[in-house]
């Protein structure tokens, strides 16, 4: 497991590396992406390896036979998580943007509302929007440095059109791994405003040292018939292009009306993705996970030394993922001098954090699932661009 890797990605078709000119206008020649969420690691062997035994046999049919499959999705989230599940409550589904797709259109109706926790990943909105359903944002509260939900403040904000309240667990871009505590509050506000609850879980293996994720499944037990959970392989194995994540549906009733608008779509899963999944969960993929998770936590630690010393610009503490979630406000510029620094005068290309909804404005979103020499780099190269701050 050799993280400090230098793999060549340019010209490779990677949306991270090949499309950050297009996009932001930093070449890829000198420039550093730290955009796209997807890390700059080799998977781990154990993938690879049954990736190459299944393009070696030479034939790439239907996938039959998910036995095997769906027994390392009960064995990983029993032994990683303590979530015991029903292998006949998983769906396959082309990662969990397409995931959440499905479950607006499952529970909801054109015209109907989605509730989020904002700032949040900004592809909910993107997907919320396009299927013409509307967007009640409940703001995040910025509390000692980090994102608290305010349940005080929330009733005020339902507009009565609410079918769905859309979880990021842990929280895409603050890093947040929600407490038991919170997790319960959640649910109780999914009872109380008759909500489905769909929690999304993508990141609950990019966990750092001393934080502990807990699926919404074990911490709420008893709102099992409005909830519907997310997880996958892609994020935390870094095979984002398989597109493949898992819907994991314990209700009947819930499970029927999913299955129905899956099944309307023909969509049907895609054999590579669950090769390399089943491959994924094993232990041999555990013993990588726990490698990559301490080598995110030396590069979480570099960045944000880095960037807490430039006057004004903050990071937000992690407790999980690999995005930082980094604040200009204290710079006193506007949008438009802070990226034209970081993009034009530092190289980089990064998420802006206006997509990601109410609180985002003055933020940007950095990826540094990358190489720790190309994360010292942006750090230096930042620290250069806002070097008249200091």
């Amino acid at each position: 497991m050799n993280f400090d890797e230098v793999i060549e990605r340019r010209g490779t078709h990677s949306a991270k590396w090949d499309k950050m000119e297009t996009v932001s206008g930093v070449s890829p020649d000198d420039g550093i992406p730290m955009w796209v969420a997807d890390m700059d690691f080799r998977a781990p062997d154990c993938v690879v390896d049954a990736l190459r035994r299944y393009v070696d046999g030479g034939v790439y049919g239907y996938f039959g036979d998910d036995s095997a499959y769906l027994e390392a999705i009960r064995w990983w989230q029993s032994n990683r998580h303590g979530w015991e599940i029903d292998t006949d409550a998983v769906f396959t589904t082309h990662g969990l943007v397409n995931g959440a797709g499905l479950c607006i259109e499952a529970y909801s109706e054109p015209g109907d509302a989605v509730v989020l926790f904002t700032p949040v990943y900004h592809a909910f909105h993107r997907v919320i929007s396009a299927a013409n359903r509307g967007i009640t944002q409940l703001p995040l509260a910025l509390t000692d440095g980090r994102y608290e939900m305010d349940f005080d403040a929330y009733d005020a904000l339902m507009t009565g059109k609410e079918k769905i309240i859309l979880l990021c667990s842990p929280h895409n871009p603050g890093g947040r791994v929600w407490s038991k505590a919170e997790l319960q509050q959640v649910a109780a506000f999914a009872e109380k405003h008759d909500l489905i609850l769909v929690s999304d879980e993508i990141h609950n293996d990019l966990i750092l040292p001393g934080h502990k994720h807990i699926p919404m499944a074990v911490a709420a037990p008893e709102i099992a018939h409005r909830l519907v959970m997310m997880t996958a392989t892609t994020k935390s194995f870094n095979i984002a292009g398989a597109h493949t994540g898992n819907v994991i549906i314990h209700d009947p009733k819930l499970r029927e009306r999913f299955a129905a608008v899956m099944g309307g779509l023909g969509i049907s899963p895609n054999a590579f993705g669950l090769h390399m999944a089943t491959a994924a969960m094993s232990p041999a993929g555990a013993e990588w996970i726990d490698a990559l998770c301490l080598y995110l936590d030396g590069n979480r630690k570099i960045f944000d030394a880095g960037i807490d010393s430039i006057p004004g610009v903050t990071s937000m503490p992690l407790q999980g993922t690999y995005l930082a979630w980094v604040d200009f406000s204290g710079t006193g510029m506007d949008r438009a001098e802070v990226m034209k620094r970081i993009s034009q005068d530092a190289r980089i290309a990064v998420n802006e954090g206006v997509p990601f909804g109410k609180g985002g404005e003055s933020y940007n979103r950095f990826n540094f699932a990358t190489r720790r020499a190309l994360v010292e780099e942006a750090v230096g190269r930042l620290q250069q661009a806002f070097g008249d701050l200091q």
